[in-house]
């Protein structure tokens, strides 16, 4: 949005800023802090979280502030606020609570915790933006619906690949053209890579060995494509989606080769996919459609092709880089760069990524034991399938087979758990209608795909 700039000078031109809050000082955490605090006029970074505080305070160092002040008490945090000293605490809720906020990011990528910071953040009428898409592919329709009726702007960031898809959907509706599916382009996919197999490479990049796991194994791309087709309404077209490999370099201007013509041109909700080694990576693309001959006529010259699919893309996604530009978007415009739509459309599951024996306790996601798979959500709801955004700390009743999709019926859930409640309230919150929960459109959509 080139709007924002404009908007935040004047905010510093007023010696107004707004004001942010972090949750987490991991790897993209203190991309965030740095981008905010050196390059973002008319924005603050007043306050971060972390389990380590001193992971918060290194973040801050890092990013060139003066000295931090640690902080145990919503009073203490709002006195820093007010004396502009910049704060650190390991309790994530304080942030959600203290006056003097606008907004919270969230970036830690956990579930649970993060459920927790969402719903006080909602509750304390803050703006949300979430840079954890497991998050929001698990209960991100009932935060949504929690953020509308608390009056604030709940969002995934820019910078994420389902930011950035879905500011690329809004620009192709914007041309009269109609996106039939969201991909995603990635370099790799094995759904048995584990934190050892990618140990060396995270190193490399001074990232967390289970995050990048979880983007070699395919659940992360389950996550954001999830993320994407409940924030459009479109579906996946099979169970994992067909996630093409093609010659690596391939150029993605060839992508409507890739994907069945009759399911994107059946006038249908339209899907969400990924490719694996096109060019430009990490970038993502859309193929749309136009009923229009002149403006085909027009596409044509302007070297997108004959149709009836064109193929439109970024080439790049700059993660914690255009965070900021996400809270200026939700705090001045109350505009979100990705938000569900209402009752989700696409689910993410869980498989065995290794045989599982009765009564392990399964670990999380980008671990050892679970990968994930995109899956249509009635047909999740109906074979009571289970979410991989709730199977870390599951007990197994039974032994499980290597790559086999668990259920609810295979587990034991661990009590107490936020994230089931919230799971429990979306379902009731966003019922299946008769014919949704014997599985009809899942039906109609495997007779077409054959």
């Amino acid at each position: 949005m080139i709007l924002v700039d404009t908007a935040l000078q004047k905010r510093a031109q007023a010696r107004n800023p707004i004001r942010v809050a972090m949750v987490g000082a991991g790897f993209m955490g203190r991309g965030v802090a740095l981008q905010i605090c050196r390059y973002v006029p008319g924005m603050e970074l007043v306050a971060i979280a972390n389990r380590s505080v001193d992971k918060a305070r290194q973040a801050y160092l890092a990013a060139g502030t003066g000295p931090v002040r640690e902080v145990a008490s919503v009073a203490q945090l709002e006195e820093c606020i007010r004396q502009g000293v910049p704060a650190v605490t390991d309790d994530a809720l304080l942030l959600c609570r203290a006056e003097g906020i606008d907004a919270i990011i969230e970036v830690t990528g956990a579930v649970e915790h993060g459920a927790h910071v969402a719903l006080e953040a909602i509750g304390h009428r803050k703006h949300l933006i979430l840079l954890n898409a497991e998050l929001d592919g698990t209960v991100g329709a009932i935060l949504k619906a929690y953020a509308d009726e608390a009056g604030v702007i709940y969002s995934v960031s820019d910078g994420d690949q389902p930011g950035v898809t879905l500011n690329l959907v809004r620009f192709v509706k914007g041309l009269g053209v109609k996106p039939v599916l969201c991909g995603n382009i990635k370099g790799l996919h094995d759904p048995y890579r584990n934190p050892t197999t990618q140990e060396g490479f995270a190193r490399q990049w001074g990232q967390n060995p289970s995050m990048v796991t979880s983007f070699a194994d395919g659940s992360k791309i389950s996550f954001e494509q999830a993320c994407i087709a409940n924030a459009t309404g479109m579906r996946v077209a099979q169970r994992g989606m067909y996630g093409p490999t093609v010659p690596t370099g391939t150029p993605i201007s060839k992508a409507a080769e890739w994907y069945p013509h009759e399911q994107l041109l059946d006038g249908g909700p339209g899907i969400v996919d990924y490719v694996v080694g096109a060019e430009p990576g990490p970038g993502v693309f859309v193929l749309g459609t136009h009923d229009d001959p002149v403006q085909q006529h027009y596409l044509k010259l302007y070297k997108l092709g004959p149709g009836p699919l064109y193929c439109f893309y970024t080439p790049y996604h700059l993660c914690h880089f255009e965070t900021p530009t996400t809270v200026a978007r939700a705090v001045l415009f109350q505009d979100a760069a990705l938000a569900p739509l209402g009752r989700p459309t696409v689910e993410v599951i869980t498989a065995a990524k290794v045989p599982l024996f009765a009564g392990q306790v399964l670990d999380g996601i980008g671990h050892y034991h679970t990968y994930g798979l995109a899956e249509n959500y009635e047909v999740a709801h109906q074979q009571n399938l289970l979410p991989l955004g709730v199977a870390e700390g599951c007990r197994l009743r039974h032994d499980v087979p290597q790559d086999q999709v668990l259920t609810y019926d295979d587990v034991e859930l661990p009590t107490g758990r936020l994230i089931d409640k919230l799971r429990r309230e979306q379902e009731a919150r966003f019922p299946l209608t008769i014919s949704e929960a014997l599985n009809e459109p899942a039906q109609n959509m495997a007779q077409a795909a054959s």
